[in-house]
């Protein structure tokens, strides 16, 4: 039986990537619809035509409140109303302590932990008032869960992510609203060719040598892949963790041990 049959989808940041990869994932597990939310609409509406009639595509700016209301209230009047949300738009940078620029600061606040929060809070307020309960699932990371000498910034969104899991997920738990995250450790993708070119500007590498020493050293012998993260995803999603509250699950091969 499909774990997720008739239930409706919010996904941010999920034109292409890991949140793609979720999209896939839940429409195989049988919901309705899956919201394809994404900054740049032209590659959400491809994405959802490549994914099917379940896919639908709206734009989002997670930060942009304006923007966040008008693709909840979007979702909501065509399809009645969101069952899950995946928080996953998010965004990298790194630099040494004394380089961290202000700009660099509020951009990755702006959209790793304002724009999950107030997603969060205006799917959240659909969802009491429709009276059905629903699933929140933010995306942390291993780099939540410490700091890294060039990562400080990235970092803290994502400490501040694991933090307002346990807060919402506390407060949020007497509606029927389950809020948890995922942690993945490294994980192989696009993004991995701007996150290497950083680190062989600051740590004095060649291209490539960071994202081969970082997968050597999971572990599980490799990189994680955005398939790695789905079974996570759909238990999340699912009845199956009704009674899970507030949690962060590591899922990055044994990088990370709490």
């Amino acid at each position: 039986m499909s774990r997720l049959a008739g239930k409706i989808a919010f996904i941010t940041g999920s034109a292409r990537g890991i949140g793609r990869t979720f999209a896939e994932a839940y429409i195989r597990e049988g919901v309705d619809h899956v919201i394809i939310a994404d900054i740049n609409l032209e590659r959400a509406q491809q994405t959802a035509a490549e994914l099917g009639s379940q896919a639908y595509a709206v734009q989002l700016d997670v930060s942009n409140q304006s923007s966040i209301d008008g693709a909840v209230s979007e979702t909501v009047e065509k399809f009645g109303g969101i069952d899950i949300l995946i928080n996953n738009a998010a965004l990298f940078d790194l630099a040494p302590i004394v380089e961290i620029s202000r700009e660099s600061y509020d951009k990755l606040f702006a959209v790793n932990f304002a724009g999950t929060l107030f997603t969060l809070q205006a799917v959240a307020k659909t969802m009491i008032k429709r009276g059905k309960g629903g699933k929140i699932i933010n995306m942390a990371s291993q780099a939540g869960r410490r700091g890294e000498a060039l990562v400080a910034i990235y970092c803290a969104t994502k400490a501040a992510i694991i933090s307002l899991t346990q807060s919402a997920g506390l407060n949020l738990i007497e509606h029927g609203i389950n809020v948890n995250a995922i942690a993945p450790g490294v994980v192989d993708g696009e993004h991995w060719e701007g996150v290497d070119a950083l680190f062989a500007k600051y740590e004095n590498r060649p291209l490539g040598e960071k994202k081969r020493l970082v997968g050597e050293a999971v572990p599980f012998g490799r990189m994680g892949t955005a398939d790695d993260l789905t079974g996570m995803a759909v238990f999340l999603a699912s009845s199956d963790s009704d009674y899970v509250v507030a949690q962060t699950y590591n899922v990055d091969g044994g990088n990370w041990m709490s």
